[in-house]
C-alpha cells in the first residue's frame, strides 16, 4: 500500500497480509492481518520494527519511497516475534550501518532466531532510556510480559506519539473496512489476554504521557478520542465486565443438553436479558467463545458427562478460560448424565483456582429434559439477570 503520513514527520511504511489463513497458527482472520512499521524524520532517521519475511520487499520498497536516496540511522526493535522482526536481516542488507536498538532481552532473541549476530552496529537502552534524532528525543518504556519478556514500548513527546507494540493491535489488514473493538477485542484476549497485570501496569505508566497518537504493530493508527480504546483496554486487563449479558457455552451429544441451553437462552430473552449468547463450541471459532466469556459477565456452562469426564470440546474451551486467568464472573453449570452425572464436579474443579467467581445452583440432567429441570432452569435464569 506504499506509505502515507501519520504526522508531517512520522511515516507508515507497514503491509498488508491476505495470503495468512490463521494468524500464529490458531486464530482465524478473513480480513488478514497488518504488520506495522514506521520511519521516524528528523535529523537523523529511525524505522520503527519490521515485518513478517514473506513480505521483507514491499516493505522495503516503502521505506526507500519515503527516504527518497537517504538512509536510516536506526532500526527500533520494540518486539522481537517474527511477525516485527523477522526482516531485520533483510533491512540490514540494504542499510548495513544502521544501529539496531533494544534492550538487554532483545539481541540474545535476536541471535535464537537468526542463529548469528546478525547486528553487530547496537544500542542497547535501559528502561526509561532515551535515543536523540536531533529535533525529537524518543522515550523507551519496558512493558515485559506485553506479552513477550523483551517489549517496549517507545514514546515521541514531540509528536505525541506513542507506538504501542503490540498494545491497541486487532486482527485484520488496514484496506478492510471493519469495526475495531470486535477484533481488537478478539486479539487481546486470545493473545495477550493472560497478562492483565503487566498490561495494568502498562497502562498506569501512559496514564502519565501526554498521548494524541497511538501507532501499534498491527491494526489502524489510533487517533481522536483515545479515551475509547484506552477504557476498552482498561476493562479487558484488569477482567471487568465490558457488556451486560449472559454467554451458553454448551456441548450435547444426542441434543438433550442442547435443548436445555437453548430453552435457558428463551427464558432469559423473555425476561428481558439484555444479551444472551448461545454458542455450540463443536462448531463455533473457539477464539470468539473464548471473547464472549471474557466480555460478557455471566456465563453458563452445558456439557454431558462423557468417559467420567466432561466432553472434549468443553474441555478445551475451559482450558482456554483459566488459561488466561478467567475471573470476576458469575457461573451456572447445566450437567447431563444418565447414570452418573460428574460434568459439574469436573467443571467447577478446572475453575477452582479461577478468582471472585459467584457460583449459581446447577441443573443435573439423567438424559432428557424433566418438568423439575424446567423449574430449576427457570430459577437459574432469575439469578443470572
Amino acid at each position: 500500500m506504499g506509505f502515507s503520513n501519520v504526522t508531517d514527520s512520522i511515516y507508515y511504511v507497514g503491509v498488508n497480509d491476505h495470503q495468512v489463513d490463521l494468524f500464529e497458527g490458531q486464530y482465524v482472520v478473513p480480513n488478514g492481518m497488518s504488520y506495522n512499521s514506521y520511519v521516524i524524520v528528523d535529523e537523523k532517521i529511525a524505522v520503527m520494527d519490521t515485518v513478517d519475511i514473506h513480505f521483507f520487499q514491499e516493505w522495503l520498497d516503502n521505506i526507500a519511497a519515503v527516504l527518497d536516496g537517504k538512509k536510516p540511522d536506526y532500526l527500533i526493535i520494540q518486539h522481537m516475534e517474527p511477525d516485527h522482526s523477522a526482516s531485520i536481516a533483510e533491512f540490514l542488507k540494504v542499510y548495513p550501518d544502521a544501529v539496531v536498538v533494544g534492550n538487554a532481552k532483545t539481541f540474545p532473541m535476536m541471535q535464537q532466531f537468526f542463529g548469528a549476530d546478525i547486528a553487530p552496529n547496537r544500542e542497547v537502552v535501559a528502561n526509561g532510556g532515551t535515543l536523540s534524532l536531533g529535533g525529537r528525543t524518543l522515550t523507551f518504556v519496558f512493558a515485559p510480559m506485553v506479552h513477550w519478556p523483551e517489549v517496549m514500548v517507545t514514546y515521541d513527546a514531540q509528536d505525541k506519539v506513542l507506538f504501542s507494540a503490540d498494545g491497541f493491535g486487532k486482527f485484520g489488514a488496514l484496506d478492510v473496512e471493519e469495526s475495531w473493538a470486535c477484533e481488537a477485542r478478539r486479539y487481546y484476549i486470545g493473545i495477550v489476554g493472560k497478562y492483565g497485570a503487566p498490561v495494568q501496569a502498562l497502562l498506569k505508566k501512559a496514564a502519565g504521557l501526554d498521548i494524541q497518537v497511538i501507532c501499534p504493530l498491527h491494526g489502524p493508527v489510533l487517533t481522536g478520542d483515545l479515551g475509547y480504546y484506552l477504557n476498552l483496554y482498561n476493562i479487558w486487563s484488569s477482567y471487568g465486565v465490558e457488556s451486560e449479558g449472559v454467554m451458553i457455552a454448551y456441548t450435547s451429544v444426542y441434543g438433550n443438553t442442547k435443548k436445555a441451553a437453548a430453552l435457558l437462552a428463551d427464558k432469559l430473552k423473555a425476561k428481558g436479558c439484555p444479551k444472551v449468547v448461545l454458542t455450540d463450541l463443536a462448531r463455533c471459532d473457539l477464539a470468539e467463545a473464548v471473547e464472549d466469556a471474557f466480555r460478557y459477565g455471566k456465563l453458563v456452562l452445558a456439557t454431558t458427562t462423557y468417559n467420567a469426564d466432561i466432553f472434549p470440546f468443553m474441555r478445551t474451551f475451559i482450558d482456554h478460560l483459566t488459561e488466561r486467568n478467567y475471573q470476576n464472573r458469575t457461573i451456572g453449570l447445566i450437567e447431563n448424565g444418565s447414570w452418573a452425572p460428574m460434568a459439574a464436579k469436573v467443571m467447577s474443579g478446572m475453575l477452582e483456582k479461577s478468582k471472585n467467581i459467584t457460583w449459581l445452583d446447577t441443573v443435573t440432567i439423567r438424559s432428557a429434559l424433566t418438568a423439575e429441570n424446567e423449574a430449576q432452569l427457570d430459577a437459574m435464569a432469575d439469578a443470572l439477570l
